[in-house]
C-alpha cells in the first residue's frame, strides 16, 4: 500500500526553481562579462605604414601643381578672307621670321574683286581729271572775259578823261562829257562783277574738285584694302619665334576669324601651373616660387592669378626669373612650388592622407615601446605640401601613422609590428 508524501512534491519543486532561477543569474553574469571584454588588437605590418615624428620648429608653407611651359609672347594668326588652303608651306617647330610664308591660300572671288576695285579706282582718277579741265576751261573763259571787260575800262576812263579835259576848254559839249562818265562809271561796275564771278568760280572749281577727289579716294582705299587681303592670302609668321601650331589641314575652307597658326618666343617662357582650388585661396602675386623642369629647377615668382576655377583646380602664371634649362621648351610639363609663408616657431608632422587644415581627424599614436598605437584626436592647423601645424593633441616627439586607416576605422588600437 503506496503512502503519500506531499512534502517530497515540495521539496523537489523547490529545487527546480532553486536550478533555473540560479541558471538564469548565471547567463545574465557571463552576458554582462562578455560585453566587458575588448576585441582583441588586429595586428598591422609595420613596413606597410607611413609613420612620422611630430617635430617643432620653423615650417615652410607651400603649395604644389603641375602645368606647362609656354611662351610669353604669343601671336595667333587669324584669317583675314574666307578662303581654301591650298598649301602648308612650313611645319609646326620650325622657326621663322616675320616675312616667313606659313601657308598659301587661294580665293578667286577676292581676286576678281580686287580687280574690279582697281578699274573703279582708275575711272574715277579719269573723271577727276576730266572734270578738271571743264573747270579750268570754265576759269580761263571767266579770266578771259575779265581781261576783255578790264581793257573796255581802261578805255572809258581814257575817254572820259579827254572829254574832261575837251570841256574845261568849251571844245566838247556837256552832254559828251556825261556820256563818257557814265561809260566809265558802267565798265568799272562789269569789272568788278567779273572779279567777282571770277573768285566765285575758284570756289566752286575747289569744292567740285573736293567732291571728285574724295571719291578717287574712297575708291584707292577700297582697292588697296582688296590688294591687302589677296596678299594676306599668303599667310606670314609676322614675328621672330617658333611655329607651334598649324591647326588646318591643305584642302580646308577656312572662314575669315579662323585661326591658322601659332606662333610664340622660345626665348621667353613662363609656366602655367594648376593649382587645386582648395589649396589656391593662400596665393598671391609676387610670391616666390621653383619650377622643376626635369632638367633643373628654375626660380620664379607669381604674376598672375586666374580668378576662374577649370575642373577644380585655378590657373597661376609664374615668371620664370633665373636662366632656362637645355631642353626646355613650349608645352614641356613642369611641376612647380609657390612658397606661401615661413611659420618660425610650430609643431607640426608630416600631412596624414585623410586631413585637411583646420580639422580635427583622429590619428594613430604609436606606444613608446612602439609595440601597439592608439587612435587620438588631433586637431590640425594650417598646411604646406607635405607638412600641417598640429594645434592639439600631439607634442613632440610622439610617432603617428600618417596612412589611410579607413580599413580600420571600427578599431581604436592596434598591433604594430
Amino acid at each position: 500500500m503506496d503512502i503519500a508524501r506531499p512534502d517530497l512534491a515540495r521539496k523537489k519543486k523547490f529545487r527546480r526553481v532553486t536550478y533555473f532561477s540560479a541558471g538564469g543569474v548565471l547567463l545574465v553574469l557571463v552576458t554582462l562579462a562578455l560585453q566587458q571584454v575588448q576585441p582583441s588588437a588586429p595586428r598591422v605590418d609595420r613596413d606597410a605604414l607611413y609613420i612620422d615624428t611630430v617635430r617643432r620648429g620653423p615650417m615652410v608653407r607651400e603649395v604644389r601643381g603641375r602645368g606647362t611651359l609656354v611662351p610669353e609672347k604669343i601671336r595667333w594668326i587669324p584669317a583675314t578672307t574666307e578662303g581654301n588652303v591650298e598649301k602648308i608651306v612650313i611645319d609646326p617647330g620650325a622657326e621663322v621670321t616675320p616675312d616667313s610664308v606659313i601657308l598659301e591660300m587661294t580665293n578667286p572671288e577676292l581676286e576678281h574683286q580686287a580687280r574690279e576695285a582697281e578699274l573703279n579706282l582708275r575711272a574715277a582718277e579719269a573723271r577727276y581729271e576730266n572734270r578738271k579741265v571743264e573747270l579750268d576751261s570754265e576759269l580761263l573763259m571767266q579770266r578771259a572775259g575779265l581781261a576783255s571787260v578790264e581793257a573796255a575800262l581802261v578805255v572809258a576812263r581814257l575817254e572820259a578823261e579827254a572829254d574832261a579835259e575837251l570841256a574845261k576848254d568849251g571844245l566838247a559839249s556837256v552832254i559828251e562829257l556825261q556820256r563818257a562818265q557814265a561809260s566809265k562809271r558802267e565798265h568799272e561796275t562789269r569789272f568788278a562783277l567779273e572779279e567777282e564771278r571770277l573768285g566765285i568760280a575758284e570756289t566752286t572749281k575747289a569744292a567740285k574738285l573736293a567732291v571728285e577727289r574724295t571719291e578717287v579716294d574712297r575708291l584707292r582705299a577700297i582697292w588697296q584694302l582688296r590688294l591687302d587681303q589677296v596678299a594676306a592670302l599668303q599667310v606670314r609668321a609676322g614675328m621672330h619665334g617658333v611655329l607651334q601650331q598649324v591647326p588646318v589641314e591643305e584642302g580646308q575652307r577656312v572662314t575669315a576669324g579662323t585661326s591658322l597658326a601659332r606662333v610664340g618666343d622660345p626665348t621667353a617662357l613662363k609656366a602655367e601651373l594648376r593649382i587645386a582650388e582648395t589649396q589656391a585661396k593662400d596665393v598671391q602675386i609676387g610670391q616666390v616660387a621653383s619650377v622643376d623642369t626635369r632638367n633643373g629647377v628654375v626660380p620664379g615668382r607669381v604674376v598672375r592669378i586666374d580668378p576662374a576655377v577649370e575642373e577644380g583646380t585655378v590657373t597661376v602664371d609664374v615668371a620664370l626669373e633665373g636662366d632656362l634649362p637645355r631642353g626646355a621648351r613650349p608645352d614641356l610639363t613642369v611641376a612647380g612650388t609657390i612658397e606661401l609663408e615661413r611659420l618660425e616657431d610650430v609643431v607640426f608632422v608630416g600631412r596624414p592622407v585623410v586631413g585637411q587644415e583646420e580639422s580635427e581627424v583622429g590619428l594613430f599614436l604609436l606606444d613608446g615601446e612602439g609595440g601597439g598605437a592608439t587612435r587620438t584626436r588631433v586637431l590640425l592647423g594650417r598646411s604646406s605640401a607635405n607638412t600641417i601645424e598640429v594645434l592639439g593633441g600631439l607634442v613632440p616627439g610622439d610617432q603617428v601613422v600618417l596612412s589611410d586607416m579607413s580599413a580600420w576605422d571600427e578599431f581604436d588600437r592596434l598591433r604594430v609590428d
